[in-house]
């Protein structure tokens, strides 16, 4: 690397660390990402102009890239103002408290479900399809909103993601970067994903558990959602027109279930048939509600959806401009300054970090790790794995063996740290249904995850 580039890939490191740094001494992030852009983009061109321009470039590219995240979201909640307004929230619920009568059950049912459900349609639709069902009902039994989050994240970003076992698009890029069968890079990953799962979830419980007790996380039955939210409703509906929509509401979406699995909806295309049900059981609600204002009505909490929606990606959208300027982001703000041959700036550096380590058992499984979680970086989890599959074939090769297990540990550590655990704008979807600052949700994920990559990478060795 020349110069020029070593200085680029010195700054971007310096900021990253500096970004750690604050959110462990939970300061907002916003300032010092803008300023790494700027920053970035000086030592890259040399143009203090094109570095400024470059500032509301990344936030561009940003906001494009979150943006079906950021408008399903806006549409549940627009949808979820409208059930609780007028009711029918209540009426879903009463069967469901039956179901799950203490904190414990509401953890693990909610992340047993999410991840089920995520393997067949990937996290983020799942989010949408439980977070809105699930929440009210974790509520009442006493678990936390960040609670649920939790669960819904680890579960589903996690180990459902991490595994991809039935859509597997995960498996095949990892299995095609180290040139072996997809078969095998799964059969390597079914114990690492059951041990990091595992270590990950039952110490995330732990901490809320203690949390609970010693009084940090305030018991929601008594704070968040009094009785009286559940038992009236500011538009009343009759007892029968409030039953329908009871029932319409839950028949939809498992029918958008059924649809996504019918007609091989995956990824943005599942996001956008429950975020399109979502609108239209706003519609109708409204309608039925509010009768001649209903027109208006439904521009009304339109507008409240997309108040809360932009209120929680405000602080989120410079720092995932930084990091995307780690990837392909640095292309499209500045052009074509990193030279031939780079794969950006975060697979770079995880490149130079695979050949300034010597090989073996050890330092290859902690490398491939260190490498995934590097690349894990900038939020997407996804654009690393392959740089992990390579890495994995050329230790292997030194090693004479042990291909797929490595292959399967960058995968995991890759996505568990950009696919959505402690990654804050790629957790969004599970924070902003359950309502809780993703910045806090990524703190209270980063000690399980660490303790479980941790783990993982060391029964990695073994396997190996």
């Amino acid at each position: 690397m020349g110069i020029e580039l070593l200085w680029l890939h010195g700054v971007y490191v310096l900021f990253v660390i500096g970004i750690i740094l604050v959110m462990v001494l939970r300061k907002d992030t916003s300032l010092i990402s803008i300023v790494g852009i700027a920053v970035l983009g000086f030592v890259a061109t040399g143009s203090v102009t094109t570095a400024v321009g470059g500032i509301f470039g990344s936030f561009i590219y940003a906001i494009t890239e979150l943006l079906p995240t950021i408008l399903v979201i806006c549409i549940i909640v627009a949808m979820s103002h409208v059930l609780t307004d007028t009711g029918v929230n209540e009426t879903m619920i009463r069967p469901m408290t039956h179901l799950v009568r203490n904190p414990t059950l509401a953890y693990w049912v909610i992340g047993i479900v999410m991840m089920v459900i995520s393997w067949f349609f990937w996290p983020s639709p799942a989010v949408a399809l439980i977070g809105a069902v699930m929440l009210p009902v974790a509520l009442r039994a006493g678990l936390p909103a960040i609670g649920v989050a939790v669960s819904m994240n680890l579960f589903g970003h996690g180990i459902a993601l991490s595994g991809d076992y039935i859509i597997q698009g995960a498996p095949t890029l990892t299995a095609k970067a180290a040139g072996i069968p997809v078969s095998d890079v799964i059969s390597a990953s079914v114990p690492l994903v059951i041990i990091m799962g595992v270590v990950t979830t039952a110490i995330a419980f732990w901490y809320l558990k203690k949390d609970m007790k010693l009084g940090v996380l305030a018991s929601p039955k008594e704070t968040v959602v009094p009785d009286a939210v559940f038992t009236s409703a500011r538009v009343p509906l009759s007892a029968g027109v409030r039953r329908a929509l009871a029932g319409l509401v839950p028949v939809l979406f498992i029918l958008d279930v059924v649809a996504m699995f019918a007609f091989d909806l995956r990824g943005g295309d599942a996001t956008a048939l429950v975020g399109g049900t979502a609108l239209l059981i706003l519609i109708i609600a409204t309608m039925l509600a509010h009768k001649q204002s209903g027109l208006e009505q439904v521009t009304t909490h339109l507008i409240q959806g997309f108040q809360f929606g932009f209120k929680v990606f405000g602080p989120v959208i410079p720092i995932a401009a930084f990091f995307y300027m780690g990837d392909s982001g640095f292309i499209k703000v500045f052009g074509e300054v990193l030279p031939q041959g780079s794969h950006g700036i975060v697979n770079d550096l995880g490149v130079a970090l695979a050949q300034t380590i010597p090989i073996s058992k050890e330092v290859a499984a902690l490398t491939v790790s260190a490498v995934g979680v590097i690349t894990g970086l900038d939020g997407s989890g996804f654009s690393g794995i392959t740089l992990a599959g390579s890495l994995a074939q050329l230790f292997a090769t030194a090693l004479g063996a042990g291909a797929a297990t490595l292959t399967a540990l960058g995968q995991i550590a890759a996505i568990w740290v950009g696919g959505g655990t402690i990654i804050p704008w790629a957790l969004i979807p599970a924070a902003a249904i359950c309502g809780v600052d993703p910045f806090e949700l990524a703190r209270r994920n980063l000690y399980p995850v660490a303790i479980g990559l941790l783990v993982t990478t060391i029964v990695a060795m073994f396997l190996l």
